[in-house]
């Protein structure tokens, strides 16, 4: 109950200093460099932009380079979109957790439009001609304590129309601040110091940003709640809510709100590590896509696996054997094994303290020690380091069974 409070605390904070400065915001013809301000992924699309606290992957650096000390395991990230006017979007982002060192990340984000038509003095058609632009970032993070996370950012941008072309370099400050073990505030200064770019004689500055935002996670983590507000100097506030909920360890869902449009996605997770993005939004120029695919590999991890996935406790496989492995950012503390039923309630927890063993055996009883009925339980590893942090495992399924081979036997009668 205190955690909803508090949340609700701060969404209504939120929205309140967003209609106070909204109040004031002025209209524009476009701002430099927006395109990469208002870029988007597919989970964050999904999400409404409402991504500042809960960028916990290789392309969330575009709104906290500190969400880098969240992740768990090296990632791979490509994503593509096809926009309006013949205009496409490709970004690639791969990250490095560290234990003692800082969390690393490269992205690159290409912006491509073609086909603008050249005219002369007179109005008469000279071909056309095509705009560009290429944005580079490095970006690395550290957990300065447990609750407490710092990320920056170095940009180069490189933009090109026609024959001109300039180059400009800026750079991103981010921190991250667990108020609770569910709730995680985060803030982003955007565009410190740049960049400045001048394709002829006039300079462009891309102007400053401040992101501010919270993020809760509810139902043992399958839920996430995200609001963030994004001020920029002298072109006002934008606003963005959205929540996600993953019916299914492989299957997620999003409904997210920001100022100017709805957008929903989804996602699917295969069990070799890849992860299928997509999301789309109705905005005023029309339907915006988005489709992405990551990949996560190596890191620190729980995995559990049992062998077999079907055992009978009174046939010749009596038991089965869970085979546990885990690799942590700080010392294991303690580690729990949880089986569980259809209606979540556990059903036998093995659990110690340090580091799993490396397997142990199940013979199908509950926590009292009596026989379970025949079904299918799901089990999941969870392993705590001394810093607080729990990395949980994926959930798999393993089944009971006590019947024997089904079929009919066929009779010949003389």
């Amino acid at each position: 109950m205190k955690r909803m409070q508090t949340l609700c605390a701060i969404t209504l904070a939120l929205a309140l200093g967003w209609n106070t400065v909204t109040s004031a915001q002025t209209q524009d013809g476009g701002v430099p460099g927006d395109w990469l301000a208002n870029y988007t992924a597919a989970r964050s699309l999904g999400l409404g932009g409402a991504f500042v606290a809960a960028a916990d992957e290789p392309l969330g650096v575009m709104w906290n380079p500190a969400g880098l000390s969240m992740m768990f395991q090296n990632e791979a990230h490509f994503e593509t979109a096809r926009l309006q006017e013949s205009t496409s979007l490709y970004s690639f982002g791969f990250a490095i957790p560290s234990r003692k060192l800082p969390s690393i990340g490269v992205t690159i984000l290409a912006l491509n439009s073609s086909e603008f038509e050249r005219t002369s003095e007179l109005n008469e058609s000279l071909g056309s001609f095509g705009e560009g632009e290429l944005a580079f970032i490095l970006s690395g993070s550290k957990a300065i304590s447990p609750r407490f996370s710092l990320g920056a950012n170095v940009k180069i941008i490189r933009q090109s129309v026609e024959e001109f072309g300039a180059t400009g370099f800026g750079g991103d400050l981010g921190l991250l601040y667990d108020l609770t073990p569910t709730i995680r505030l985060g803030a982003t200064l955007v565009n410190l110091g740049g960049p400045n770019l001048t394709l002829r004689q006039e300079s462009e500055t891309y102007p400053a940003m401040l992101r501010w935002g919270a993020a809760t996670r509810l139902f043992r983590g399958r839920a996430l709640v995200s609001v963030e507000l994004d001020h920029a100097s002298g072109f006002g506030t934008t606003f963005h809510a959205g929540t996600e909920y993953w019916l299914f360890p492989s299957v997620g869902v999003r409904l997210g709100y920001n100022s100017d449009a709805a957008a929903a996605g989804m996602s699917y997770r295969l069990p070799s590590g890849l992860r299928l993005d997509y999301a789309v939004s109705d905005q005023e120029l029309g339907m915006t896509h988005r489709l992405g695919v990551s990949f996560r590999f190596g890191g620190f991890f729980a995995s559990s696996e049992a062998d077999p996935p079907v055992f009978s406790p009174i046939g010749q496989q009596s038991v089965t054997q869970f085979n546990l492995k885990a690799k942590t950012k700080a010392e294991p503390t303690s580690w729990s094994l949880e089986i569980y039923g259809k209606s979540k309630e556990i059903m036998r927890r093995f659990g110690g303290k340090g580091s799993p063993p490396s397997h142990l055996m199940w013979d199908g009883k509950n926590e009292a020690g009596l026989p379970l009925p025949d079904g299918e339980y799901r089990y999941v590893l969870m392993v705590m380091d001394d810093e607080g942090r729990e990395i949980t495992g994926r959930e798999r399924m393993v089944e009971i069974t006590t019947s024997g081979p089904q079929g009919s036997v066929p009779v010949a009668v003389n």
